[in-house]
């Protein structure tokens, strides 16, 4: 144990598992079809590199390369990827400036008892549709991991 002299070296952090990125990306995908859309699905660890992936056989080429970048974005952040494009909304192009950042909504941190373990990134229905399937994701995940955890 660390003591104000002697601080910490190591932190611990949970990591999303191969086995639960693919729970997150079958919850997406069964949101989506529910919804007749037809999108890519990725889901990234903590790092915001590509876990699982997946895409629609009807959906758009650009929804490949899109859905992970949402993703990569919402881990990066720790927030939806949402917030970031609401900054650019509202005028701050700075934020265009942030590497590796993808300013679209469709990109949701997953959560595992408070904890951030990952997250998802949906491509190919609206933005605000696309940020409903993953948030829908996540939350169904979340549930499903406090229930059987």
């Amino acid at each position: 144990m660390a003591t104000s002299e002697t601080p910490e070296l190591v932190t611990m952090h949970p990591q999303m598992t191969l086995h639960a990125a693919r729970l997150v990306l079958k919850k997406a995908l069964s949101e989506a079809r529910s919804r007749q859309r037809r999108v890519s699905v990725a889901v990234v660890d903590l790092s915001g590199e590509l876990l699982a992936f997946e895409r629609d056989d009807d959906s758009a080429g650009v929804t490949v390369n899109t859905a992970i970048a949402k993703a990569k974005t919402a881990a990066l952040l720790r927030d939806p990827s949402s917030l970031f494009e609401t900054f650019i909304n509202q005028g701050s192009l700075s934020f265009l400036a942030t590497p590796g950042i993808t300013p679209l909504q469709g990109g949701v941190p997953v959560m595992l008892d408070g904890r951030l373990i990952g997250a998802v990134g949906v491509s190919g229905a609206s933005g605000e549709e696309d940020n409903v399937i993953a948030t829908q994701a996540a939350i169904r995940f979340m549930e499903q991991g406090v229930h059987h955890g």
